[in-house]
C-alpha cells in the first residue's frame, strides 16, 4: 500500500476532453449546511487547497437554490472561478414554489428546456460558462438528436465546455455519444449499490475510455449508520481493512471505488472539509486484490462464482 497523498490529482474523463479533480465536491446539500457566504468561500478555498477543484451541482438542488448560494460565494471572491470546474445538471422539473409553472414533476430534455436551464444556471452561479453540463436522468420522451442539438448549440455559443449524462444505461450513453462526444456518465455506485459493475455500465465506459462520475459513494451515509445485519457485516469487513492499513473507513471505501479500471471519479457530499480530506487521502491508497474482493464479497453477501 502506498502512502495517502495530501493533494488530489487530476483526471481526464475522456482521452481528448475534460479534466476534473480526482475527487469532486458535491454541492447537493449545501443549502442544509447553513453556511454564511464567508464560510462558503472558505470551504471552496479549503477544497482547492486539497486539490479538489471540481464542484458538482444541478439546477434542482436545494429546491433550485444551491446554485445561487454557490454563486454568492463566487461573487464574494471572483478569483475563485478560474481556479475551479463547475458541473451542473438539467432535465428534471420539480413542483416547487420557486417554479410556479411546474404542475407535475417530470423530465424535460427538449432543446428549449436544456438551453433555458443551462442559461438559468449561468445566471444563478454568476458565471459565463459551465465546464460540464449533464442530463440528470433519462427521459422516456428523450430524442437523442434533440439533446445533441441543444448540447451542440450551448457549446458553440461558449456557454458549456463539455457535456455528459447522469444515470444513463450503457445503450443510452452510447446512442447519445454517437451524436455528440460525452465526457462522463454520473451514476450511483457504492458497496451498497454495485449494479454498474455487472450491468455493462462500467464496462461500456471503460471500452470508450470515458471515466464515470460516482454519486452516493458512501451509500448516503448508510454504510456508517445502518443497523441492517448485512450492512453491519459489510461495515465490519471495511473497518477491518481500514484498521490493518491504518486508513480511515471512508478512505478505504473511496479507494475501493477508484480501484476499478473504468477510473471512477467519486463525489463527496459533506460540508465538512475533514470528509473531503478523507476522500482525497484515498487517492494515495492501493488496496491489495484480496482486500478488494473481501469487500466485494461482503457487499454482495456471497463468494464470486
Amino acid at each position: 500500500m502506498s502512502q495517502a497523498s495530501t493533494t488530489c490529482p487530476r483526471i481526464a474523463t475522456r482521452r481528448d476532453g475534460l479534466e476534473l479533480s480526482r475527487i469532486v465536491a458535491g454541492m447537493w446539500r449545501m443549502g442544509e449546511w447553513k453556511m454564511p457566504v464567508s464560510s462558503r468561500v472558505a470551504f471552496i478555498e479549503e477544497c482547492i487547497a486539497l486539490g479538489v477543484t471540481s464542484f458538482d451541482h444541478a439546477d434542482i438542488y436545494g429546491d433550485y437554490g444551491v446554485e445561487t448560494l454557490f454563486g454568492e460565494a463566487l461573487r464574494e471572491r471572483p478569483s475563485l472561478r478560474d481556479r475551479i470546474e463547475i458541473v451542473s445538471k438539467c432535465g428534471i422539473k420539480l413542483v416547487s414554489s420557486n417554479r410556479p409553472a411546474h404542475t407535475i414533476q417530470h423530465y424535460d430534455t427538449s432543446v428549449e428546456h436544456i438551453v433555458a436551464s443551462a442559461e438559468a444556471s449561468l445566471r444563478q452561479l454568476g458565471t459565463d460558462r459551465l465546464d460540464l453540463l449533464l442530463i440528470h436522468r433519462p427521459d422516456p420522451l428523450m430524442n437523442f438528436d434533440e439533446v445533441a442539438e441543444a448540447f451542440t448549440r450551448l457549446q458553440r455559443d461558449g456557454k458549456v465546455r463539455h457535456v455528459g449524462v447522469s444515470n444513463f444505461t450503457r445503450h443510452q450513453f452510447e446512442a447519445l455519444n454517437r451524436r455528440v462526444p460525452l465526457a462522463t456518465n454520473q451514476v450511483e455506485f457504492s458497496p451498497l449499490h454495485t449494479a454498474p459493475m455487472f450491468d455493462e455500465t462500467f464496462d461500456g465506459l471503460q471500452d470508450l475510455g470515458v471515466a464515470p462520475m460516482i454519486w452516493s459513494p458512501l451509500g448516503g451515509g448508510r454504510l456508517f449508520t445502518s443497523s441492517d445485519p448485512h450492512i453491519v457485516k459489510l461495515r465490519a469487513t471495511i473497518q477491518d481493512v481500514a484498521d490493518r492499513l491504518g486508513q480511515s473507513f471512508a478512505s478505504v471505501v473511496f479507494a475501493w471505488i477508484m480501484a476499478l479500471p473504468s477510473r471512477p471519479v467519486p463525489l463527496t457530499g459533506s460540508g465538512r472539509i475533514e470528509s473531503v480530506a478523507a476522500a482525497v487521502a484515498a487517492t494515495g491508497v492501493t488496496l491489495a486484490r484480496d482486500d478488494w474482493f473481501a469487500i466485494l464479497r461482503a457487499a454482495r453477501g456471497h463468494e464470486v462464482a
